[in-house]
């Protein structure tokens, strides 16, 4: 392939004069030009690079042109690995440099540009990854990923198994158990270092709650489930056995990485086993971003990374920022030198702005309501639209008293947020009898599914989870293999006492799904088409939830296969159900 042009030629790190790159109709500036040629040559693989991206300075745009003049420049798509925070960052990364190099190539736009098989977040690719390997570290290929909500409620069961719900004393809830766990693993610290730092009014619990993460990981690994945790900490042993992490790291000839401020030690320990001398690895992140230290991001992972390679990692600096004005970033300079430790760089910026942010003291949380509504309708008379302003908030659970407040003075307003997509009852119904289907040891989406049938509730779900783990395990004894055994016992199970033509629908549901009678996403639409009546009957505003099984149908469509669905969707899933934000019917305005 020939190199991106540009009207600019600068000379990277390494000596070599090496082409930079035009992004649509923008030009990069001096410092991501250098960002994104530097150390690619031919023949030669770059060492390692750390990109400190300042807030708003077109990091996106750098990371991507750097993709593109990577491929432009001979490197094969198939091995580069591109990790995000999130799977729609990652998405647009691969859009903007597809759209580079089309640019830059003279491709039509009807031209597909190179696909990226390895862009992904850390926990899909990880997920990919474990089901390629599988079976070489002994875990089962066909393995169900649980979302957060299903974790906990595992952990629950568990936590009710061992008796420490009915303990005296009030014993950690089911979600603090299992952000306890989380953090233990992600930091890789002792259990009673997490539980001093984190969660000091835990510490009596210590060996109780070794107990029950030692039985949920029994529980999960009898199930063929994996958590969130899971993906990443298997991944890292994985890749900590030499021969397996030599073999994995030479698919990936390039590995970058975004959002590095947000990653943890297992995060760390991953890339350090896939490229320990840094060949071919480049992190983009800003040490002054990072905020998820309780999910146990490990700052010290960005600060140290240029000292982990010898000799040490090349660190470039974008410092211009093109979406702030000037006061704002005056004002976020100051803050960001207050920090002990930390790369240096001072933002700024050609936009300029007669307004100065304002910091407003206020008693109490409902003066603060009454500030601001008193603000908003202030503006309002300015002539500024009450849809072209907004109130944000760390929390939704913290706007209730401006909710009252808005109200009492007539102001209509909407709220984004909420309530998660895949926490939504109706999109975990629909997506239990899939997930059963998939991996029939997933015994809490047996669970739910059953439930759904009028006349079984969960005394009569655990006992036909019995009776089918039972038969099960004797029919695949008797016969010697375990392909159909999970449907074979359900069709030989005798109906429990509900009406017969729900249970049979059930039954013959999960047989289609089980032998994969239609192609996907035939079967998504299959299981919705068996639970539409329990929709009806559930639920008042079925209709409305109506519209995200819609949505679910839509994202199934973008999806190969059933299991790449149930993983993505569940490491990734979309950000509210519908009804969480809807525009007032009979207002011209609203905040």
């Amino acid at each position: 392939m020939q190199n991106l042009k540009t009207s600019t030629a600068v000379a990277d790190a390494g000596g070599q004069t090496a082409t930079g790159l035009a992004p649509s109709a923008d030009e990069l500036s001096a410092e991501q030009r250098a960002a994104v040629v530097f150390g690619i040559q031919a023949g030669r693989i770059a060492p390692p690079l750390l990109i400190i991206a300042g807030a708003g300075s077109g990091k996106t745009k750098t990371l991507a042109a750097r993709v593109a003049h990577l491929i432009a420049s001979g490197a094969d798509p198939q091995r580069i690995l591109l990790m995000s925070f999130s799977r729609r960052a990652a998405s647009e990364l691969e859009r903007r440099a597809g759209q580079m190099l089309q640019e830059a190539m003279g491709m039509t736009r009807e031209a597909r540009p190179p696909e990226l098989p390895w862009s992904g977040t850390f926990h899909s690719v990880g997920a990919r990854l474990l089901r390629e390997y599988a079976q070489r570290i002994g875990l089962d290929p066909g393995f169900t990923v649980q979302d957060r909500s299903d974790a906990a409620d595992l952990l629950g069961l568990v936590r009710h198994e061992l008796g420490l719900s009915e303990t005296k004393n009030r014993f950690p809830t089911k979600e603090t158990c299992l952000a306890i766990y989380s953090r233990a693993v992600n930091s890789q610290d002792s259990l009673a270092r997490v539980l001093t730092r984190a969660f000091p009014w835990c510490a009596a619990w210590e060996d109780d709650l070794k107990s029950l993460f030692r039985r949920y990981v029994q529980t999960k690994q009898a199930q063929h489930v994996l958590d969130y945790d899971d993906l990443l900490l298997y991944w890292a042993e994985m890749v900590a056995d030499p021969a397996l992490g030599a073999e994995i790291g030479a698919r990936f000839t390039h590995v970058l990485v975004d959002e590095y401020q947000d990653t943890n030690r297992l995060q760390a320990a991953i890339l350090a086993a896939l490229k320990p001398r840094g060949d071919g690895l480049t992190v983009v992140g800003d040490d002054a971003q990072s905020i998820y230290s309780f999910r146990a991001a490990e700052i010290r992972n960005i600060l140290e990374f240029p000292r982990l390679f010898d000799p040490p990692a090349t660190c470039i600096t974008l410092e211009r920022n093109y979406r702030s004005s000037a006061a704002i970033l005056a004002a976020s300079n100051a803050v960001i030198s207050q920090a002990r430790e930390r790369f240096a760089k001072t933002l700024w910026s050609e936009r300029k702005s007669g307004f100065k942010p304002e910091l407003v003291l206020v008693r109490d949380e409902a003066d603060q309501a009454r500030w601001v509504a008193k603000e908003v309708l202030a503006q309002r008379e300015v002539g500024l639209l009450l849809r072209n302003q907004a109130v944000l908030f760390r929390s939704g659970a913290h706007s209730a008293m401006l909710e009252l407040e808005l109200a009492r003075r007539n102001i209509p307003f909407v709220k984004y947020g909420g309530l998660k997509f895949l926490e939504a009852a109706h999109v975990k119904d629909l997506l239990s009898i899939l997930r059963w289907a998939e991996n029939p040891r997933n015994r809490q989406a047996g669970f739910r599914t059953l439930q759904l049938v009028p006349g079984i509730g969960p005394a009569t779900a655990a006992r036909i989870l019995d009776a089918l783990s039972h038969a099960e395990g004797a029919l695949a004894a008797s016969q010697g293999f375990e392909a159909l055994e999970a449907l074979e016992a359900l069709e030989a199970l005798e109906a429990p006492h509900v009406a017969p033509h729900d249970w049979q629908a059930l039954v013959t549901t999960f047989s289609a799904l089980r032998r994969a009678a239609r192609s996907w996403p035939g079967e998504l639409e299959l299981a919705r088409q068996w639970y539409d009546p329990h929709l009806e009957r559930l639920y008042e505003d079925a209709r409305a939830r109506r519209q995200d099984l819609e949505q679910l149908l839509q994202i199934a469509a973008t999806y190969a296969t059933r299991e790449r669905f149930l993983t993505e969707l569940t490491l990734d899933p979309p950000s509210a159900a519908s009804g969480e934000a809807g525009v007032p019917a009979r207002d011209e305005d609203y905040l």
